[in-house]
């Protein structure tokens, strides 16, 4: 109601300034006639006639009506260039700001919410750097003043420093107009002022922000490497340190522009995703499906029975499948490359150079113009009492120790309710194990909407999961010979006995012992690093799990190609990494594979969406696989057919959400994907039919109803 009344009374004075015609009294000619009028108002009450223009100044700029210029020249004119300055620079400003400030009010939600997707870079692109846009802005007089107020209303840059750039950034054009009225005499029109010399002027001084940017720039580069001493050559291009997704892609396109290149790994080659994590994981979550299969063959017109397995057969499998894979990111394929591979420590002991140890205790000193840190991550363990006495496995080291036994842990309690605990909860209740899940929060999946966190703990639930949400690990103990962990729910220490207790809460990233903390390089949680992917010193770069925000292969392999690229090319032009289209998939049965925005995001960021669903139950594929669980739900924005987000849940969702990516990352809607064919009957039909979905409830009623005349007169 009261933007209501706002917007109203503006409306309603802008209209009263042309109905009175009050925009004759802004002109040049009208100035040039009333200035022995207002010079003997100033004479006779000079206090009282600064103030009258000084209020009319920030009014009309207040509501963006034409004539701050005519003002501008009449401040010169009338009081002279000190105080005619001193004046219209204030009255500009203060008036700039409440137009600021009422296009803020009126409309920045409003925008934010319809366009928030749109503008999240702008946003970021302001927080970061408001001042010196809005700066380069104000002194570049082509850029309508007005407008800029407007615009910059919309944004979320801070009020306060909003009115101290312009302050300071209009101040040369004001100068120029305000002397300009000090000889209004001799001006015919207001392109007298602004001549091409003067505006090109303007432009150059629109220019000195950007030279002062990268003036700052290169004496930040000199205070950051001040206390090092650079190298007058380099042994190599680049070095990466450490040979898992991100470090293998860096150094493979490194190699592939013929930059030398060395890759140092202190583990194994391939890193946690195919020696412990992706890889391993899913080829137990295919075991663990087929053993579920076998339980429930009468889905299928089968005879059920129950699966007669080796646990270490299964296992062998498991590190079968890990040595298939392995010669794709070998030592010797990479070097086959081009690619220096050593197997070692690395250590950077200044911005160019990296020691080396390798497992013999041998020493080697490289340097590199540019280095990237891709050291990945690593199970997070809690600090819970007792919990070296009864010991315990992670998602890294539960492949070698359960590959020892014969038979599948009986009691085996999993401690996280993320996507991998709930990947291995699921796996091992599949492969007989009494599994309890726990999970200090209100539930599994947080980052998932809530539908789709209940439709994957159903179906964990049947599986005989024991998911335990709210329960808060306190310590682990052993009372006569039993191993216990000790949770607390509602105030209640609850004790839970095991024989495995699997902790899978988290993975921290890997930031010590690399010289990190020598060189001064910031670590919260993970290495900061800026857009381009580069830490404090701009020559050193970090990808993948180690600098976030995601802790995704690929991801990692998707940085990578930025952090090569400037790494190697950054002096003719760098490229800032673009996150706006990550995927993603949980592997669970049923699988969750997600892209873009969720439901809960977008009402979080008060972005408005429309949502479409198409259950898989309709779709015939799904029917004949008796895999009918699940949906397809596709967020656009209100009214139009453009994807904001899509969440998959159901059997071969990761597969099916790459046609979703593909559309999201080249702006195609869903009428594209409806006017697709696709190969009947698969399960990709599922997004052409969530498209149908879409179609249907937009059709225009209207014209059909028309039609629907039209054909009955055919009949006729």
């Amino acid at each position: 109601m009261k933007k209501a009344l706002l917007f109203s009374v503006i409306v309603v004075l802008a209209a009263l300034f042309f109905i009175f015609d009050l925009h004759h009294f802004f002109t040049l000619e009208s100035l040039k006639g009333s200035l022995a009028q207002f010079e003997a108002w100033r004479n006779e009450s000079p206090l009282l006639t600064a103030g009258a223009f000084f209020g009319v100044y920030v009014v009309v700029t207040a509501l963006s009506l034409p004539g701050a210029a005519i003002l501008t020249l009449a401040g010169g004119a009338l009081f002279g260039l000190a105080t005619g300055l001193l004046l219209v620079s204030f009255a500009s400003s203060i008036g700039a700001l409440l137009a600021f400030l009422v296009s803020r009010y009126l409309l920045q939600d409003m925008v934010q919410k319809r366009f928030g997707s749109r503008l999240s870079t702008l946003n970021e692109g302001i927080e970061r750097d408001g001042a010196f846009y809005l700066f380069t802005l104000r002194l570049v007089p082509i850029f309508p003043f007005f407008l800029v107020n407007l615009l910059m209303g919309l944004t979320r840059i801070k009020a306060t420093q909003f009115y101290w750039v312009s302050q300071i950034g209009m101040l040369a054009g004001t100068v120029v107009y305000v002397n300009a009225g000090t000889q209004l005499a001799n001006i015919d029109s207001l392109s007298g002022i602004l001549s091409p010399a003067l505006l090109f002027s303007f432009a150059l001084l629109g220019v000195f922000p950007l030279i002062g940017k990268k003036i700052a720039t290169f004496f930040q580069k000199r205070r950051v490497y001040a206390n090092w001493n650079k190298p007058s050559s380099f042994d190599r291009n680049l070095i990466v340190i450490g040979a898992g997704a991100g470090g293998l892609v860096s150094s493979y396109i490194a190699a592939a522009v013929k930059a030398k290149v060395t890759l140092v790994e202190a583990h194994k080659m391939g890193g946690d995703c195919l020696n412990f994590g992706c890889v391993p994981s899913k080829a137990l979550i295919k075991s663990a499906k087929l053993a579920h299969t076998i339980q429930h063959a009468e889905k299928y017109g089968l005879e059920s029975s129950t699966p007669q397995f080796s646990f270490r057969a299964v296992m062998k499998r498991i590190h079968d499948v890990i040595r298939a894979i392995e010669p794709h990111d070998s030592v010797e394929r990479y070097t086959d490359l081009g690619v220096d591979v050593k197997q070692g420590y690395a250590k950077m002991l200044d911005p160019w150079t990296v020691e080396i140890t390798n497992n013999e205790g041998n020493v080697e000193r490289l340097t590199a113009r540019s280095i990237v840190i891709a050291t990945g991550a690593r199970p997070f363990v809690p600090p819970l009492p007792g919990l070296d006495t009864t010991g315990y496995v992670t998602s890294d080291t539960l492949w070698d120790e359960f590959a020892k036994r014969d038979e599948v842990p009986k009691r085996l309690i999993v401690l996280g309710g993320g996507p991998i605990g709930c990947e291995l909860s699921q796996s091992f209740a599949r492969l007989g194990s009494q599994v309890t899940q726990v999970e200090r929060g209100e539930r599994i999946l947080p980052r998932e909407d809530h539908e789709v966190a209940s439709l994957v703990a159903h179906s964990m639930t049947n599986d005989g999961v024991q998911i335990l949400t709210q329960h808060n690990a306190i310590r682990c103990e052993v009372v006569n010979d039993e191993k216990r962990l000790i949770v607390e729910h509602n105030g209640i220490e609850l004790p839970i006995a095991f024989d495995e207790l699997l902790i899978a809460v988290g993975r921290q990233p890997r930031l010590t012992g690399y010289g990190l903390e020598e060189l001064g390089i910031d670590t919260n949680r993970t290495v900061t690093t800026n857009e381009y992917l580069e830490t404090l010193y701009p020559n050193i770069y970090a990808v993948g799990d180690v600098a976030g925000p995601y802790q995704f292969t690929h991801t990692a392999a998707h940085q990578a190609w930025y952090a090569a690229v400037n790494a190697l090319f950054g002096q003719f032009k760098r490229f800032k990494a673009d996150y706006r289209v990550i995927p993603w998939t949980t592997f669970t049965d049923p699988e969750i594979a997600r892209v873009g925005l969720s439901e809960a995001e977008a009402a979080e960021q008060g972005i408005e969406v429309e949502v479409t669903r198409y259950q898989l139950d309709d779709l015939d594929r799904a029917i004949t696989e008796s895999e009918t669980d699940g949906f397809v739900k596709v967020l656009t924005e209100p009214g139009k057919d453009k994807i904001l987000g899509v969440c998959i849940a159901g059997s071969h969702a990761g597969d099916l959400l790459p046609e979703f990516v593909l559309a999201m990352k080249h702006g195609l809607g869903l009428n594209k994907i409806l006017g697709t064919i696709h190969a009947y009957p698969t399960w990709a039909e599922a997004n052409k039919y969530a498209a149908g979905e879409w179609k249907r409830a937009h059709a225009p009623q209207t014209i059909l109803n028309w039609l629907e005349k039209y054909h009955a007169w055919r009949r006729s």
